[in-house]
C-alpha cells in the first residue's frame, strides 16, 4: 500500500520523502507546484492542496497511511478538517501528524491551538495516529542569519527557561520510521504522542554564546522583549503571522520548551544514533557564509 505525504516540498516533508524512499516505501506526494517536486522517479506526484477536494480524493485513492503536515496559515484548521474527513472517506486509518510541542498548553498561540484541535479530531474520528510534537526548529534560524552574522545580535526572544531546539532531519526520520511502522503493521496500532526535541535545552544567552564561538566574534542576546522581534519580522510576513510569532516567543520566555524526562533517550533509541545538536547546526551555517 501507498504512503501519502503532504507538505512534501517543505523543510520537513522533503526529508520525510527521502527517508521513506530509502526504506523502500511506495510514496505519493500532494504538492501545489509539481515543478518543485524534485524526488526520485518512483515517487508519484499529485497536484493540489488540502482544500482541493478532487485532488485529495485522487491522492487518497489506494493509500493506507498518511503523513499530515499543515503549514501555518489563516485557514490551517480548515485544511486539517478537510484532509481528515477525506482520509476517513477513503478508509485511511493510519496517520502520522506533525503537531507542535505543548500543543495542549499553549492554546493562546493560534497554530498551537489548531494543532491541538487536529489531535483531538484524530482521536474522536478513530484514527490510529502517531502525534509528533516538535519543539522550535533549528532551521528557523536561517531566517535570522543576517541579523546574527551582520549585526552580532541573536534576536529571537528565547528567554532563560530553555528551548530544546530540534533539527528538521531528526523530525523527518522519526516521522518516516513511524509511517513505516504503522503502514506495515498487520492491524491499526493504538495512538501515541512523541515529543521531538534536540539534545540540549538552550537559553537566549546560551545561543548567543554558541554563535560567538561559531563566528569567532561577539554575538549578544537581544533580550526577552518580543516587541522589536514582531516589528522586524512583520516586514517579511503578514502582520497577523508576525503577531502569532510574537505570541509564540512569549511562550518561550514564560514557559520554555523543556523536554520531559526520557524524551531525548526515547528519540535516540528510535533513531539508533545521537540527535543533531544546535552547535553542529550553527557551525555548518557559519561555514556556509
Amino acid at each position: 500500500m501507498t504512503i501519502l505525504v503532504t507538505g512534501a516540498t517543505g523543510r520537513v516533508g522533503r526529508h520525510v520523502v527521502d527517508q521513506l524512499i530509502a526504506r523502500n516505501a511506495d510514496v505519493r506526494v500532494l504538492v501545489r507546484d509539481p515543478a518543485k517536486a524534485h524526488f526520485a522517479s518512483n515517487v508519484e506526484v499529485v497536484q493540489g492542496d488540502l482544500l482541493d477536494i478532487d485532488a485529495l480524493r485522487t491522492a487518497f485513492n489506494g493509500v493506507r497511511t498518511l503523513f499530515l503536515l499543515n503549514a501555518v496559515a489563516g485557514d490551517e484548521f480548515t485544511q486539517a478538517i478537510i484532509a481528515l474527513n477525506i482520509a476517513r472517506e477513503a478508509r485511511v486509518e493510519r496517520v502520522v501528524y506533525l503537531s507542535v510541542f505543548d500543543a495542549d498548553r499553549a492554546v493562546n498561540v493560534p497554530h498551537f491551538a489548531v494543532k491541538f484541535g487536529a489531535e483531538r479530531m484524530l482521536e474522536a474520528m478513530g484514527f490510529g495516529a502517531t502525534i509528533l510534537r516538535p519543539a522550535y526548529f533549528m532551521d528557523n534560524e536561517v531566517m535570522i542569519r543576517d541579523v546574527i552574522f551582520n549585526h552580532g545580535v541573536y534576536p529571537m526572544p528565547i528567554g532563560s527557561k530553555g528551548v530544546a531546539m530540534v533539527d528538521a532531519r531528526d523530525i523527518a526520520e522519526v516521522a518516516a520510521i513511524e509511517l513505516i511502522r504503522r503502514d506495515r503493521a498487520a492491524e491499526k496500532i493504538p495512538s501515541e504522542t512523541i515529543n521531538l526535541v534536540g539534545p540540549d535545552t538552550l537559553t537566549g544567552a546560551g545561543l548567543a554564546a554558541i554563535w560567538s564561538e561559531a563566528l569567532g566574534r561577539s554575538v549578544v542576546y537581544g533580550g526577552d522583549d518580543p516587541s522589536s522581534f514582531e516589528h522586524n519580522i512583520a516586514s517579511i510576513m503578514p502582520k497577523w503571522m508576525a503577531y502569532e510569532m510574537r505570541l509564540m516567543a512569549e511562550r518561550y520566555v514564560s514557559d520554555g520548551m523543556v523536554p520531559q524526562t526520557g524524551d531525548v533517550e526515547r528519540l535516540t533509541q528510535i533513531l539508533g544514533r545521537p540527535l543533531h545538536s544546535y552547535r553542529q547546526f550553527a557551525s555548518q551555517l557559519a561555514a556556509s557564509a
